[in-house]
C-alpha cells in the first residue's frame, strides 16, 4: 500500500530528555545506527505527542483526527550518500487512536501499539500518564513551563537545545519483522520550543535496570512545543543490518 504525506498541527510535543552513557544507548541499536553523542552523552527520551486535524495533505481540514500518541526516542546518527546524517531511532511507538494502530505501518510508517492517557493541562503546565495495553510501559510525567532551560548537561540553553532536535526529525521504528525500519520526517516551517522544568518523571522503560544500568540514564531537560503545523513525510525503510528488538504491541 502507497504511503500516505500527512498534514497536522501539533497541538502539544512534549519531549522529556535524559542523558545517557553511550554504551547504554548503542547495546538498544540496530546497524547501521549510532548514538548521536552530545558533549560525552547519548541523548535519550520520551515524546508525548497531541496531534489535530490530521490528514492525507490533499484532505480538507475538516476531515482532521486528533490523537495522544507517545514515542521512546534514541538519538541517533548514521552515514548516508552525502555523508552523516542524523534522527532517532524509536524502539516503540503507542497510541490511544485505534485507527492510528491500524494504519501504522499500513498507510504511514510506524507500527504503534495501544495506550490509555491521562492528560492535565493549564497554560503553565502539563502532565501526561499513560499505560499499554500489554503493560510493557508505563509514564507518568509533569513539566512546569519555564522562561530558560535550566540544569541541563546536554544544553547550554533553549536555542541550543532547539538547533539539536530541528537536527534530528528523521525517524525510523522498530518493527515487527526486524529486518527494517520504517522512516518518517517532521517537516514545519514555524519551528518553535519553550523550556520545561521537569518536577516529576517516571518511566518503566528510563527505569528498566537491564535496558539502562544504575546511573546510565538521567533526567536532564524537558521542551515543549504547542500549535505548530506540520506535515510528515514518508522516508525510505532502512535495512537493520542486526535484529532490533520488536515493537511489543
Amino acid at each position: 500500500m502507497r504511503q500516505l504525506r500527512l498534514s497536522s498541527v501539533i497541538e502539544r510535543r512534549l519531549l522529556v530528555n535524559y542523558r545517557v552513557a553511550p554504551d547504554a544507548a548503542a547495546r538498544l541499536l540496530p546497524e547501521p545506527l549510532r548514538p548521536h553523542v552530545v558533549h560525552g552523552y547519548a541523548v535519550a527520551g520520551i515524546c508525548l505527542l497531541r496531534l489535530g486535524g490530521v490528514r492525507p495533505t490533499w484532505a480538507p481540514a475538516a476531515f482532521g483526527l486528533r490523537s495522544e500518541n507517545v514515542a521512546h526516542r534514541i538519538a541517533v546518527e548514521w552515514d548516508g550518500p552525502d555523508g552523516v546524517e542524523t534522527g532517532v531511532y524509536i524502539p516503540r511507538r503507542d497510541t490511544a487512536s485505534r485507527l492510528n494502530a491500524w494504519a501504522g505501518g499500513r498507510v504511514f510508517p510506524g507500527e504503534h501499539g495501544m495506550a490509555d492517557f491521562q492528560v492535565h493541562e493549564t497554560p503553565r503546565q502539563v502532565r501526561v500518564a499513560l499505560a499499554t495495553r500489554d503493560g510493557d510501559t508505563r509514564v507518568d510525567v509533569t513539566v512546569e513551563l519555564s522562561d530558560e532551560l535550566q540544569g541541563s548537561k546536554l544544553f547550554a540553553d533553549l536555542a541550543e537545545a532547539s538547533r539539536f532536535f530541528r537536527g534530528g526529525t528523521k525517524g525510523f521504528s522498530a518493527t515487527r519483522s526486524s529486518r527494517h525500519l520504517d522512516g518518517m520526517e517532521l517537516q514545519t516551517n514555524a519551528w518553535r520550543v519553550e523550556a520545561g522544568r521537569i518536577r516529576s518523571a517516571a518511566s518503566s522503560f528510563f527505569d528498566a535496570p537491564d535496558r539502562f544500568p544504575l546511573g546510565s540514564a538521567t533526567l536532564d531537560c524537558a521542551l515543549v512545543m504547542r500549535d505548530v503545523p506540520a506535515g510528515w513525510r514518508p522516508l525510505p525503510t532502512m535495512a537493520a543490518g542486526v535484529q532490533s528488538p520488536s515493537p511489543s504491541h
